[in-house]
């Protein structure tokens, strides 16, 4: 990408979009497009069109996506479903259709067998049964991978597609059935520690494992491979290293400083047992991740702690 070229980010106000953002800004790629539910409705395709006809970007980053916790996935199966296989069809079809030079679809790592070999290779990919707590949301993000495989087999189009770890961030959902975990546990202790209370309540039994990744060094693995990986393959994004949701609650905690206790609550679901990418591919690139755990956790409390103070 040229610093001149017109950029749009899809999602900009979402944790990977935001993040995008942020990041393109200290690159200096200052030309974006802000692809907001306020100026285009991408479930729509109609609008999605007369955005692409009005806007014409030469890149595209499709990080738009209806996404949440594990509740409400099972809640809304039918909106993870349709609402994400709408937004990227339309946005693909259109990026195609006006000649972007190059797309990343951003695809997550739920799309992997529940029961995949760990850390999980790209080409474990449709070798398995998928985890059926959110399922509809897999099946979407895949059928998002198959499509930017198929434009570029059918019409020589450079769509890429990226699957990324846990991601969180300064941009998430601080929601405790709605938000993802890495931000919800985050939020729920946070809350403790501010109003004094002694315990908090965390979903399912803390065993099962998960790899996290700060949203700023997702953007900059993103854009890094915009200028440098042109595979039809897919490729994992993440830091390759995994923890129990045990020991993410605990490692808040000695961020926060909270003494108080952690309760299990394991009539609520875990969710895959374990789920960390192999990520040997974008290694082989001279591409690493810059912000620790604990350096992210503070980045994501001093966040909330400067909202606090605002509300």
């Amino acid at each position: 990408m040229k610093k001149t070229d017109k950029i749009l980010v899809t999602g900009p106000n979402g944790l990977v979009g935001s993040a995008l953002v942020r990041t393109l800004r200290s690159k200096g790629y200052n030309n974006i497009v802000y692809g907001s539910r306020s100026w285009v409705d991408f479930t729509r395709e109609d609008q999605t069109r007369s955005f692409f006809d009005y806007t014409k970007p030469d890149y595209v980053f499709l990080s738009a996506a209806r996404c949440g916790g594990i509740f409400d996935n099972i809640k809304y199966p039918v909106n993870y479903l349709l609402d994400n296989l709408k937004i990227q069809n339309n946005i693909i079809e259109n990026s195609h259709k006006y000649e972007v030079k190059k797309l990343i679809f951003f695809a997550s790592s739920c799309i992997f067998p529940r029961f995949s070999e760990q850390p999980i290779k790209e080409e474990y990919l449709l070798t398995g049964e998928l985890e059926p707590t959110n399922e509809p949301y897999s099946i979407a993000k895949i059928a998002g991978i198959k499509l930017c495989e198929s434009y570029n087999k059918q019409y020589g189009t450079k769509f890429i597609s990226v699957n990324p770890c846990n991601i969180y961030g300064v941009g998430d959902k601080f929601d405790p059935m709605k938000g993802h975990v890495m931000s919800s546990l985050i939020y729920k202790i946070w809350k403790a520690k501010k109003l004094g209370i002694e315990t908090v309540e965390c979903f399912g039994d803390g065993s099962p494992m998960r790899e996290f990744m700060y949203s700023d060094d997702l953007a900059d693995a993103s854009i890094y491979l915009m200028n440098n990986y042109d595979s039809n393959e897919l490729i994992n994004i993440g830091t390759g290293v995994d923890l129990t949701i045990r020991e993410l609650a605990e490692t808040i905690c000695d961020v926060l400083c909270y003494n108080g206790n952690i309760v299990w609550d394991t009539s609520k679901p875990n969710g895959m047992m374990r789920k960390v990418l192999d990520v040997s591919k974008l290694n082989s690139l001279n591409w690493k991740p810059k912000v620790s755990l604990q350096e992210g956790i503070k980045n994501v409390v001093n966040y909330l702690d400067t909202k606090y103070d605002e509300n």
